[in-house]
């Protein structure tokens, strides 16, 4: 009982923690490939604390929801920390409550609410980025929960670390059903995260789809916002891969815990070098071309899920 809440603890610290490392060393790295000096990788801490302590400052039109929603989902970002093989590579404090479909409707629920909260502020140009991301986001809730069904259906269980010591196996992991559902999760990834080279958080940039939807918010709420995106990353990262491209190498025990954390810092540099090459080497797409992207996306998660049917016949 104790061992399971100190490894708990040791993973949401983890989530808490190091989720804006990640983005300070791949905004390091573009600056670098730019042949810019760049920030500091720690600049996201500094700017979240910068953030914390400045005044915020309320449009009139705003309700008490814009105002306490951002602490909604910081929290909700904590609780799915505590469900999903983040760092420890078994069932951790929380993990009964919930399976792989309850922290895909946490992601969901937080996603909701940005969008809602963010329409309180009466902005024009927030309106057009919840536009934005409403119009695309049912593509990548869409291919979120079918990509784990088809791993429901793999495993015979909705448990995600069920399919992680499943995608341990080598016959199982060069699986095309699994590698369609890789795929499809990661381009996910990239659109989740904002990893794809359309975004942009330059206040003249029309283009802005997150970025949008926190554009009136200051202090303390946008401090919350930006550190939870950087929990998002990290959440829906880390299960990339641990669950789906990199299973291997996680250890047990509250000593395998905090090992656990270097363990993820390794696997995250190479999705960090994956995601520069895409950033750095891809045209920035053209705002439409998203739609066709997580289409394509959502496709793929369809054909994993009909081909774990056909195996399972």
């Amino acid at each position: 009982m104790i061992s399971a809440i100190i490894e708990a603890i040791i993973q949401v610290i983890g989530v808490i923690l190091l989720s804006p490392l990640y983005a300070g060393i791949l905004d390091k790295w573009k600056a670098n490939v730019s042949s810019r000096r760049g920030q500091s990788i720690f600049q996201p801490y500094y700017d979240i604390f910068k953030l914390i302590r400045k005044e915020t400052v309320v449009s009139n039109y705003a309700s008490s929801l814009f105002i306490y929603t951002p602490y909604v989902i910081f929290s909700v970002y904590i609780v799915i920390s505590f469900v999903i093989p983040v760092v420890y590579p078994m069932p951790v404090f929380f993990t009964p409550t919930v399976d792989f479909l309850g922290g895909a409707l946490l992601f969901s629920l937080a996603s909701f609410l940005k969008i809602t909260s963010s329409m309180e502020s009466g902005s024009n140009f927030v309106a057009l980025g919840s536009a934005r991301a409403t119009s695309f986001s049912f593509l990548g809730e869409s291919t979120l929960i079918t990509v784990f069904f088809a791993v429901a259906l793999i495993t015979g269980t909705n448990n995600p670390y069920i399919e992680h010591e499943f995608a341990e196996i080598p016959k199982y992991y060069l699986a095309i059903d699994h590698i369609l559902a890789t795929i499809a999760f990661f381009m996910l990834w990239l659109f989740e995260t904002g990893k794809l080279p359309v975004e942009s958080s330059g206040l003249a940039e029309m283009g802005m789809i997150d970025d949008g939807l926190i554009y009136e918010y200051s202090g303390k709420p946008l401090a919350l916002l930006k550190w939870g995106g950087y929990m998002k990353q990290y959440l829906l990262g880390s299960v990339l891969l641990n669950v789906f491209l990199l299973p291997w190498g996680m250890q047990l025990g509250i000593i395998g815990a905090i090992e656990d954390l270097g363990i993820m810092f390794l696997k995250w540099i190479f999705l960090i070098f994956i995601a520069l090459i895409i950033d750095t080497s891809l045209a920035k797409l053209r705002l439409f071309k998203v739609q066709d992207f997580l289409a394509v996306a959502f496709v793929l998660s369809i054909l994993s899920l009909l081909l774990s049917v056909i195996q399972n016949v």
